[in-house]
């Protein structure tokens, strides 16, 4: 059976491809940690420049970091850090590279642990999955333990179903961790993003159909190595 409580971390990294991915996709669990007393920083590799989407006026790289900054203001994290590799292509930069910045981010707060995306990048997207494999190279490194958040099969057979997109989750045996989460400060932060989340987004029926609880998987065991990891 899968755990129900978040590891005792006093201090967690979550690292993540694009502004609005600490929100939309790890919004409830960084919340949650936070809650506990936990130090939690956000390390964004993109700044989201190649998003189709943008309901606001404005540069869209200056409005993401601004949106960044006051979603994790709302979820009660301590800082975020943005860098600037390229949107929709971070696969085409080196783990090792990645990697670099992860642990110097992982360094400096001391972390006891890493979060990100599950290695199938959960939405499809390459990035996200790129992002989290340079995570578990310097968590590797560091000799930290990685969480990544999935969805159920579930919930991704009725995503790609009613919107065609390609969302990977994991039957109830291959989840190691189901907690129970207060959507109130995600759905904040997630207001924090105008330029992301539109009206009719995907988003909005995958946080319905969660409910209020989020799933994650064991990618990285510090005593242990990698676990479990796909592709």
């Amino acid at each position: 059976m899968p755990q129900t409580q978040l590891p005792p971390w006093r201090s967690a990294l979550a690292v993540v491809a694009h502004p609005d991915d600490e929100s939309f996709a790890l919004g409830a669990i960084l919340a949650a940690f936070a809650e506990t007393g936990a130090r939690v920083e956000v390390l964004c590799l993109t700044r989201g420049e190649a998003s189709t989407l943008h309901g606001v006026e404005g540069d869209l790289t200056e409005l993401r970091a601004h949106e960044l900054t006051a979603a994790a203001e709302a979820l009660g994290l301590h800082d975020v850090t943005l860098l600037a590799y390229p949107d929709g292509r971070l696969p085409e930069v080196g783990l090792d590279e990645l990697a670099t910045h992860v642990v110097a981010a992982a360094r400096h707060i001391d972390a006891e642990g890493i979060i990100g995306f599950d290695l199938t990048g959960v939405t499809g997207h390459a990035d996200h999955a790129h992002a989290t494999a340079a995570a578990i190279r310097a968590a590797e490194d560091l000799a930290l333990p990685v969480l990544g958040w999935t969805v159920p099969a579930t919930v991704a057979a009725t995503l790609r179903e009613e919107y065609g997109a390609p969302f990977d989750g994991y039957d109830e045996s291959e989840i190691d961790l189901v907690i129970t989460v207060d959507r109130s400060l995600q759905n904040k932060a997630v207001g924090c993003h105008p330029s992301q989340a539109v009206p009719g987004s995907v988003l909005w029926r995958r946080i319905e159909l969660l409910g209020d609880h989020e799933h994650l998987r064991w990618l990285h065991r510090a005593e242990t190595g990698p676990s479990r990891q796909t592709s």
